[in-house]
């Protein structure tokens, strides 16, 4: 993995990309950390060094908008981006103090927290759209498939990226609105750049993909069944960014500015969907001409509470949390 240094006081672009689809989302994180650590002092250009640990999907573009805008730098940060591995490898590194922010979803963060992990989450990161025909996440199955709703998935093979994550929580739901047995369906860990092939090859029965892999899978005739986000809530925050509770006691200016310019950036992203898409060109290998294909969440500040204690209540009952958790101090 190559890590990506991005400084906000340049407002350079980036000369290197990321091979999303070669590598994945799941993508293992093995570079060695460019956390600032605790108390560093701010760089020759009196900002603040922060690193943040992404993953690389179309989903983290406000954040590298943001950078290229100049976002942080007016609130005195200097950022470096880590590309890598999901909340398996990025939760450990912020609590370690290796990375000073990350991006993850919600589901995990959730765990993370309920297990005893000092995190909080301090911006959002994405809202699906809260309409199936162009939400950026679905579930989908390959053309030709007798299966025609998500209630169909009883004794099916569905392919999600982690288990115990957004993923599968999402699905059980869209098939339980159905009708179905969502403790029928037979979930496998697979990386979404070959979801696509498994399904063609009858290795699984459908897949849950988010973008661009809905986009590719849609092209070669994969259906969509659901649109799992937005049956689950139409306001849900799928993802965020987090950091540790260390960093919060010890440097809440650093903290209180990355919120301030992720929210900026966020807005900007949103309000920009041309800059927004264009941006994905710096940091992977997506086709232009699936770029122009793509669906996008909402990039929003906003993270709606009761959202959130919809998918607590669907954790507790799929048996991923024992209670519900305390949703007023997972939000800073």
């Amino acid at each position: 993995m190559t890590a990506t240094r991005t400084t906000s006081g340049t407002r350079s672009r980036r000369s290197t990309t990321y091979g999303l689809l070669a590598a994945g989302a799941a993508l293992a994180l093995t570079a060695t950390a460019c956390g600032t650590g605790e108390g560093e002092a701010a760089d020759e250009g009196g900002l603040t060094p922060v690193s943040v640990g992404v993953l690389p999907i179309t989903a983290v573009a406000p954040l590298y908008l943001g950078v290229e805008q100049g976002l942080f730098e007016e609130q005195g940060l200097d950022v470096t981006i880590e590309t890598g591995g999901g909340g398996a490898t990025t939760v450990p590194r912020v609590v370690s103090g290796e990375l000073d922010f990350a991006f993850g979803n919600v589901v995990s963060l959730i765990i993370a927290r309920e297990q005893g992990l000092p995190l909080t989450v301090v911006a959002n990161g994405m809202t699906t759209t809260g309409d199936a025909d162009t939400d950026y996440s679905a579930l989908v199955v390959p053309a030709g498939s007798a299966i025609e709703s998500p209630a169909d998935l009883e004794d099916a093979t569905v392919a999600i990226d982690n288990l115990q994550n957004i993923g599968d929580t999402s699905v059980r739901h869209s098939v339980r609105l159905d009708g179905g047995d969502p403790t029928g369906v037979d979930f496998v860990e697979l990386a979404f750049p070959d979801m696509v092939g498994a399904m063609e090859t009858e290795q699984i029965d459908a897949a849950w993909v988010v973008e661009p892999f809905l986009t590719i899978a849609m092209r070669q005739g994969a259906t969509p069944i659901a649109a799992n986000f937005v049956e689950l809530d139409p306001e849900l925050s799928i993802a965020t960014y987090f950091t540790s509770d260390e960093l919060i006691a010890s440097d809440p200016e650093t903290v209180d500015a990355f919120t301030e310019a992720m929210n900026a950036s966020l807005v900007h992203a949103q309000d920009n969907p041309e800059e927004t898409a264009g941006i994905l060109t710096e940091f992977t290998e997506i086709d232009a001409a699936v770029v122009d294909e793509l669906r996008w969440p909402r990039f929003r500040p906003e993270i709606d509470r009761g959202a959130l204690d919809t998918i607590a209540d669907l954790m507790v009952t799929d048996g991923l949390i024992d209670s519900a958790p305390d949703l007023d101090t997972f939000i800073r």
